[in-house]
């Protein structure tokens, strides 16, 4: 998929506005700055960083109420997909916070919300903390049963987890639900056939 196409995408089925498409590019010039020292995303996919990482964490977006409430991304790396989703909100009355333990990419993540002047709050290691949000995300974190532990014992409400898998999803679930259920659904990702978004509804 050519990045235009993606842009496309963005704009007229994810809502994404000129200011968020100028935003992003920003974010995808200091990234791959940063990338030449410091190896955040794969060399392979910088070709294809519209695709592969902007649009397949910006699509989160069609399962997040932005109004009011906040977010936190676990393991959120360079930026994905808790960076993309505060590009989007930045405007509105809600927070995001990005939880990553490597000081380097904690220091990208600050520099890039200073830049843009995000609605970001950059923490550290998610195990060091007690949480309170509304959305828990994740795309490269930990196993589905670690993701799920932190929302069960370190997540002190009501939430919904939002997690990008690839083809294993389904395999992922059972393992992780073997012991107890929980309310979920899987939903197509529009990047790669193959792989699913998984929600689940945790209740307090």
């Amino acid at each position: 998929m050519q990045d235009k196409e993606v842009i496309n995408i963005l704009q007229n089925r994810l809502n994404y506005s000129e200011k968020n498409i100028s935003d992003l590019k920003i974010f995808i010039n200091e990234l791959l700055k940063a990338n030449k020292k410091h190896n955040f995303i794969s060399k392979n996919s910088e070709n294809v960083i519209w695709h592969r990482h902007i649009l397949d964490s910006a699509q989160l977006v069609k399962f997040i109420d932005f109004s009011k409430g906040s977010l936190s991304d676990l393991g959120s790396g360079a930026g994905f997909p808790g960076m993309i989703l505060a590009m989007f909100s930045k405007d509105k009355d809600f927070h995001v916070k990005l939880y990553e333990k490597s000081p380097v990419k904690r220091a990208f993540l600050k520099n890039i919300n200073d830049r843009l002047s995000l609605n970001i709050e950059v923490r550290g290691n998610v195990y060091e903390e007690s949480i309170d949000t509304d959305y828990i995300v994740s795309r490269a974190f930990k196993k589905l049963e670690a993701i799920i532990q932190v929302s069960r014992e370190i997540v002190k409400k009501s939430h919904k987890l939002i997690i990008l898998k690839g083809q294993n999803a389904q395999e992922d679930l059972k393992k992780a639900f073997n012991k107890e259920k929980y309310d979920y659904k899987l939903e197509n990702s529009i990047t790669n056939e193959a792989s699913k978004i998984i929600i689940v509804n945790f209740k307090k």
